[in-house]
């Protein structure tokens, strides 16, 4: 994991740098509970490319957030999961979900995506 004690001297910066890319939180979410392949995540995130997904992938798991294992088969077979250390962002990002779907409701706005049951 990248050494962020020189680069920032907030919590807040650090959180956000490592879980505050496009779509970072939104994989985190979807592996809450549940080891996905690539193609799972992509049906799950239409708006994230390809390019922006793998690399999004990346930076989590190089970040300790992601297990990836890849298994020896033609085509290769690639799943992801969460670590120990990305299991305890599951508060947070209920919390985050919760804090979303009460501003959805203040502002009559329909919540349609394939999240979490509340």
């Amino acid at each position: 994991m990248k050494n962020y004690n020189a680069a920032y001297n907030c919590p807040m910066e650090v959180t956000l740098e490592l879980i505050g890319g496009k779509y970072k939180t939104l994989i985190l979410w979807h592996l809450m509970d549940k080891t996905l392949r690539f193609s799972e995540l992509e049906r799950l995130i239409p708006q994230a490319t390809p390019k922006m997904l793998a690399q999004q992938l990346r930076d989590l798991e190089r970040s300790g957030f992601l297990l990836r294992k890849v298994y020896p088969v033609v085509p290769p077979k690639v799943e992801y999961s969460l670590s120990a250390q990305g299991k305890t962002l599951i508060p947070i990002l209920n919390v985050m979900c919760d804090w979303g779907r009460e501003y959805m409701a203040r502002n009559e706005m329909t919540e349609t995506c394939c999240g979490k049951e509340a």
